[in-house]
């Protein structure tokens, strides 16, 4: 049986362990992680230039021929420069809602990390998208940003939960959150920035690997409701490693 604890140890030991390197599935240690791989984008590593180049296949045919994204990963600033499942998964889903879905929206990504999601956002037709993060993570959030071409609708900015929202970033119409949920200190002011930038009308998508979560959604409960997505057709596949996709409504 799989030890949800030794699992946890080996996403952080070995980071690049969903890259399809050779065959395509190599590096997957059970049915179950071969399984998700089925679900995540084409991926094409280079290890001397520690770029990933992943390939969506969405359902809207404008959109299929657009969605390919290269970023460069670095594990040096911490486990927001590797592109895991959970920022993979949003993306996947967005591009499935087709084309229209973020056209002409504002959307904000909390903990961009790599800046995946907030860029794919930006590829997808939003008029801005904010790709946020601490400090150390900016430069490859910018690295991104520009290897992907993607200035004139997708902008950088240090965001640290808990703080004052930047006065350069508006009330979005979209928040994007993948993988936020680990780190229980930062629980509460992951909660505060949420409520800072929503509001009744604004739409947030979360998608978190379960961990110690429950205390994070016992301080969400008393500013938002939430309901699991059930429009993903993946859905049942990224249940079973313990991900899930929620989307949050503000309490007015």
């Amino acid at each position: 049986m799989r030890n949800p604890i030794d699992d946890e140890r080996y996403y952080f030991e070995e980071p690049f362990r969903y890259f399809r390197v050779g065959e395509e599935n190599v590096g997957t240690r059970d049915l179950a992680n071969t399984e998700l791989l089925s679900v995540l984008p084409g991926q094409h590593y280079s290890m001397t230039e520690k770029t990933l180049r992943l390939e969506f296949s969405g359902n809207d045919e404008k959109a299929k021929a657009m969605i390919s994204i290269s970023i460069r990963v670095d594990a040096s600033p911490g486990c927001g420069g590797i592109v895991w499942p959970a920022g993979q998964i949003l993306s996947n889903y967005l591009i499935n809602k087709g084309s229209n879905f973020l056209q002409g929206k504002c959307v904000v990504e909390l903990g961009s990390g790599t800046g995946l999601v907030g860029l794919i956002a930006a590829k997808l037709g939003a008029s801005k998208v904010w790709i946020t993060d601490q400090a150390p993570l900016l430069d490859i959030m910018q690295q991104n940003l520009s290897m992907n071409s993607l200035q004139c609708n997708c902008v950088v900015a240090e965001l640290d939960w808990g703080t004052s929202i930047p006065a350069a970033i508006p009330s979005p119409d979209v928040i994007l959150a993948a993988d936020c949920v680990y780190f229980e200190p930062a629980f509460p002011l992951l909660v505060q920035t949420l409520d800072a930038l929503a509001t009744e009308r604004t739409q947030v998508f979360f998608c978190y690997k379960k961990r110690a979560d429950k205390r994070f959604f016992g301080l969400l409960k008393k500013k938002f409701t939430w309901a699991e997505i059930m429009d993903d057709p993946n859905r049942n596949i990224y249940n079973r490693e313990s991900i899930t996709l929620i989307k949050l409504s503000k309490i007015v």
